[in-house]
């Protein structure tokens, strides 16, 4: 069953002229992260590029690509973290910085922090020799859009977060039996300047632990941090659920609990993965066994060889 890498593009509605970029993309990071597993690189390695991937292609909301702020700026998080050790890094609310995942890789492998924040992740970036990007070189025409229409209007904040792009996400199990995750995101449309939503925290928006699993969600932030949505799906499975089981039931509750939509990719010891939403659409993409799994819309598990 090992290796395996599961990926996602966020959980919301993808417009039809958008979903075949979406789903592009989603094959080509499942594509990268299952050969650097199959070269015998680590879990770590394979979600931490399979990520800056997908924060390098401006169809996702992440990296290049990101929503914007009220003031129409680009503030960023992300989180990384090490099944085998516990180890973990992120980062919240950073800016200028093309691949926020290799900061918070560099957070878990260079400090004795979990999370650095705003000012403070960018001048560790510059400390470890990341170039500041130009802030415009990360701003899409479609996110400039997409921030002018919602300006002016009362927008619900699930529907702001659930939006037509989406957090990035992926988790994998390596030949040696390793596990890892790691999440990336631009965060909600048109958010307060500073807000930091799920994905920098641990235990909300990624959890990695060799003895259980690995999760990264995607959705409405808040939501997440409410009910914890990655470890409550370990606790799950610590019951003996699956992680599609396991997953279901924490979007469940979550949908049920404080209204919040969502999805997940989850993946357990021995290779058995899932990728699950509650929103409308969620791109996902598997790679196992020299086979392709992916979709888009409930039901959908199309394949292809790798």
């Amino acid at each position: 069953m090992l290796p395996v890498v599961v990926v996602h593009g966020g959980a919301g509605h993808v417009p039809k002229e958008r979903a075949e970029l979406s789903i592009a993309g989603m094959q080509e990071a499942a594509r990268l992260g299952y050969a650097i597993l199959k070269s015998g690189g680590t879990a770590m390695d394979a979600v931490v590029e399979t990520v800056a991937m997908l924060e390098n292609n401006p169809a996702f909301n992440a990296g290049r690509g990101s929503v914007l702020n009220l003031k129409g700026e680009v503030e960023m998080d992300a989180l990384v973290m090490d099944g085998r050790t516990l180890a973990c890094g992120a980062v919240s609310a950073v800016r200028r910085v093309a691949n926020p995942i290799h900061l918070a890789r560099l957070v878990m492998d260079k400090t004795s922090h979990v999370c650095l924040t705003a000012e403070g992740a960018s001048q560790f970036a510059r400390a470890m020799g990341i170039p500041e990007v130009p802030e415009e070189s990360l701003i899409t025409d479609y996110a400039r859009k997409r921030w002018k229409d919602n300006l002016h209007k009362d927008a619900n904040p699930v529907e702001c977060q659930i939006g037509k792009m989406g957090t990035v996400g992926a988790v994998a199990v390596d030949v040696q039996g390793n596990i890892a995750c790691a999440t990336s995101t631009g965060g909600m449309i048109n958010k307060m300047e500073g807000r930091v939503g799920d994905t920098p925290c641990i235990g909300c928006g990624g959890y990695a632990d060799n003895q259980i699993g690995a999760v990264s969600p995607t959705g409405h932030g808040e939501a997440i941090m409410k009910i914890v949505l990655s470890r409550l799906i370990l606790f799950h499975m610590e019951q003996g659920k699956s992680p599609k089981e396991a997953s279901d039931m924490a979007l469940a509750y979550m949908k049920e609990r404080v209204s919040g939509l969502g999805g997940v990719v989850v993946v357990d010891p021995k290779g058995t993965w899932a990728a699950r939403f509650s929103s409308q659409q969620m791109p996902w993409a598997a790679a196992q066994q020299e086979q392709l799994h992916y979709g888009m819309f409930h039901g959908e598990d199309f394949t292809e060889p790798v």
